[in-house]
């Protein structure tokens, strides 16, 4: 089992430890439902180091990525970052990613870390004839995610940067907590608003210990139980739930990151789903019922037939009932009511978008 620079830190804080991934990561502090409130409403500290980072440089970098990746890396600038997706010959998500154009040909690909060897040798694979170096970076770089609505206050205590201009999917590269060479971005994965500090190994022990003793704002560690609920709130994909190499971007719902004109890898394949449909597709829905969805329930129409299965689910702290993600046949997209099928009892939802808060 792998562990994160910080591994000791959360043992110290009595986190409570799975495997995920790989790794030895701390998926509690104290209670789920505490810390994604505490998120929602002040600051948390994620430590998502296990995440993967792929370099990808040279000059012929930016036609490259833009031939692996579904979204038009032509329209990505040096300072800003692109949500991704990156698709076998079938038009099946490999992964979903972020990237980033640290310089006119450099890129750093980051990518799940469940997902990182077999992004790395597809990216490797598919790499002849293009005038291009690849480094995996995933084992020198530490990062922390800084969410919720004081995070701005938390974080410009400990940089000159102008960190309020940045606008969501951008960063800075920079000093903070006196380190330099610190990429400070805002993507996001929770919805409370935030930052993301991508820190070499070496580094980011004291850039912890300076923001989880911070006076100016009232920083708790958070696991990464809570992050999933996070995310569910806000309808976000996770890899291996809501997508996999089985679904295509058209039927997760992400055809605003799928630009077919660039010609990427697979990009046939999505062409035929647009031109012919998908059999089923992604919904949000949320419960009129005391229950809790969870990943593989089955989904039923009114008529109690079966429709689709659920992909994520979890009780929504802020709303106070069950929500989740599933997949459901095309021809009941209209349907406004459906069944979770909870054991042998069928709990009533309705389909809605999302974010659902």
């Amino acid at each position: 089992m792998k562990k994160t620079a910080l591994f000791d830190k959360h043992k110290s804080l009595g986190a409570k430890i799975v495997d995920f991934a790989g790794f030895l990561m701390p998926v509690s502090y104290t209670s789920v439902n505490d810390e994604h409130i505490h998120v929602r409403n002040k600051v948390g500290m994620f430590d998502v180091s296990h995440m993967g980072e792929i370099e990808i440089s040279g000059i012929d970098s930016t036609k490259y990525v833009n031939y692996i990746c579904s979204n038009d890396i032509l329209k990505l600038k040096v300072g800003k970052a692109q949500y991704n997706c990156i698709l076998n010959n079938n038009g099946g998500i490999i992964d979903d990613l972020i990237v980033y154009k640290l310089e006119e040909r450099k890129y750093l690909l980051v990518v799940n870390a469940s997902n990182l060897s077999k992004d790395l040798e597809w990216i490797i694979s598919n790499a002849k004839g293009f005038n291009c170096t690849i480094n995996d970076l995933s084992n020198e770089i530490s990062l922390l995610a800084i969410q919720g609505p004081d995070s701005e206050t938390l974080c410009k205590e400990y940089t000159d940067l102008d960190i309020s201009s940045l606008s969501n999917y951008s960063f800075f590269q920079g000093k903070f907590g006196g380190i330099d060479n610190i990429i400070i971005s805002k993507t996001g994965y929770t919805g409370a608003g935030g930052f993301e500090l991508y820190i070499k190994n070496e580094d980011v022990e004291k850039i912890w210990e300076l923001l989880i003793n911070s006076k100016n704002a009232d920083l708790l560690p958070i696991g990464l139980a809570a992050r999933d609920t996070l995310r569910i709130e806000m309808g976000y994909c996770l890899y291996g739930n809501d997508i996999n190499e089985k679904t295509n971007p058209i039927q997760a719902n992400l055809n605003w990151i799928t630009k077919i004109e660039t010609k990427f890898i697979g990009h046939e394949a999505i062409i035929d789903t647009l031109n012919n449909g998908t059999e089923d597709k992604l919904i949000g829905f949320k419960f009129l019922e005391k229950g809790i969805p969870r990943k593989g329930y089955q989904l039923y129409n009114i008529d109690k037939k079966l429709i689709g299965y659920v992909t994520s689910g979890t009780f929504s702290p802020i709303l106070k009932i069950g929500i989740g993600l599933g997949y459901i046949k095309d021809e009941y997209l209209d349907d406004k009511m459906i069944f979770v099928k909870i054991r042998d009892n069928f709990i009533k939802a309705e389909i809605t978008k999302t974010p659902f808060i």
